[in-house]
């Protein structure tokens, strides 16, 4: 169990075609490069890079993950491919992962993403196909639609999920987004699965306050309330607070809460990063008391200079025979970043252990990358104004209310 709960921090959006036979190897070097993404500086002009990195452990069949970013005038495109040894050593392709994104103007998005796996004779076929197109007015308003195909047992796509969203603006302050889900009925067709409602509110003090409540069909042609979830984001500059809470429906539609998961995010003046995220539920490891109790305290720390950056993590949770000692140490992970120099690659190395029945931390994966991604920009505070200077600046104007 402690496994599977550190794998789910590292999990990237599109392994879920992996099987569960490969669940462990595949996932364990997606979240180096999500990581190395989130901090990927933005441009608006032409750009391409690779990566390539490899992954194994004691008890996992070694894998190779390839990823490409090109980008040409408004059309954007990503591959990800993943490979396995096979039994004489050899890389064979098990997945491959393509991403098109095109700016078709300003206020219009088209996305396609194709997902092609490769089946018993060597062949790549396709598998899925996204499409997303939006498209959002002066004020604010947007329409989203997205539709989800899947080959049938002839090769053939078929629509299987479809989503349409539109968000609006109630106030200045607050605005609102309702979506319906389509979902293959079995026979050909599409039916309403799904209906969600999220109001969005931001607060004097510049909190953000996000009500989403989610509809199901209850059989008789009616709608009822299955779940809702209210998030609250508090910022200052330097330090972040959200707390969420999930409030599932029990068979006679009574709302309870289910989960609640609190993160904190601070930035020390040097540029170091701490954050802390716990999660209480009532289904926490070795309680069946009905209450909430922590389940899992995840805690991450990231230092960053000109020449890369180091990204320390553990995770803590309760030992299901003894809840009552409180959670503890299970798995680390550590993620070393070297950026690249003038004519080499940016290399990445990161190492996940976890801790066994004894106690004691053993490798569970290890991987090394290179890039040809360039590191992130850095940015630095401006400098402050001379005293005559600042004196001579005119007062700032007062925050409307």
């Amino acid at each position: 169990m402690a496994h599977a709960r550190l794998l789910k921090h590292i999990l990237p959006p599109a392994a879920s075609v992996l099987t569960k036979s490969i669940f462990c190897t595949a996932l364990c070097f997606a979240s180096a490069i999500c990581l190395q993404a989130q901090d990927s500086p933005k441009s608006s002009g032409d750009e391409s890079w690779t990566t390539t990195s490899e992954a194994g452990g004691p008890n996992a069949n070694p894998s190779r993950n390839t990823e490409s970013h090109t980008k040409s005038g408004n059309r954007t495109v990503d591959k990800r491919r993943v490979e396995f040894r096979d039994a004489n050593g050899r890389y064979q392709p098990f997945s491959e992962t393509e991403t098109e994104t095109v700016q078709v103007d300003d206020a219009t998005t088209r996305t396609i993403v194709r997902t092609y796996q490769w089946n018993g004779s060597g062949q790549r076929t396709l598998a899925q196909v996204s499409e997303e197109a939006s498209h959002t007015t002066a004020g604010g308003d947007a329409h989203t639609e997205r539709k989800t195909s899947s080959t049938d047992v002839n090769g053939h796509l078929q629509v299987v999920r479809r989503e349409i969203a539109d968000t609006k603006k109630i106030s200045a302050n607050v605005e609102e987004t309702k979506s319906t889900v389509y979902q293959s009925d079995g026979y050909g067709g599409l039916a309403q699965a799904e209906q969600t409602q999220e109001l969005k509110t931001r607060g004097a003090d510049d909190s953000v306050a996000v009500k989403k409540t989610t509809l199901a069909p209850d059989g008789n042609g009616k709608w009822r309330v299955s779940g809702v979830t209210e998030k609250t984001i508090k910022d200052d500059g330097q330090n972040r607070t959200t707390e969420e809470r999930v409030s599932r429906a029990d068979i006679e539609g009574r709302l309870k809460e289910s989960s609640r998961t609190v993160s904190k995010e601070a930035e020390s003046p040097t540029g170091e990063k701490r954050s802390t995220v716990e999660t209480y539920s009532v289904d926490a490891p070795g309680y069946s008391d009905g209450r909430m109790h922590v389940s899992e305290r995840v805690t991450t720390v990231k230092k960053k200079d000109a020449g890369g950056e180091i990204t320390e993590r553990q995770i803590e949770q309760p030992n299901a025979a003894y809840p009552s000692d409180g959670p503890k140490v299970t798995a680390r992970t550590k993620y070393v970043v070297k950026y690249a120099g003038p004519g080499t690659s940016t290399q990445e190395s990161k190492t996940v252990e976890v801790r066994d029945v004894s106690g004691n931390f053993h490798v569970l994966s290890s991987e090394t990358e290179k890039s040809t991604q360039p590191p992130p920009q850095q940015t630095q505070a401006p400098p402050k104004p001379a005293p005559d200077a600042a004196k001579s600046e005119p007062p700032p104007p007062p925050k409307k209310p």
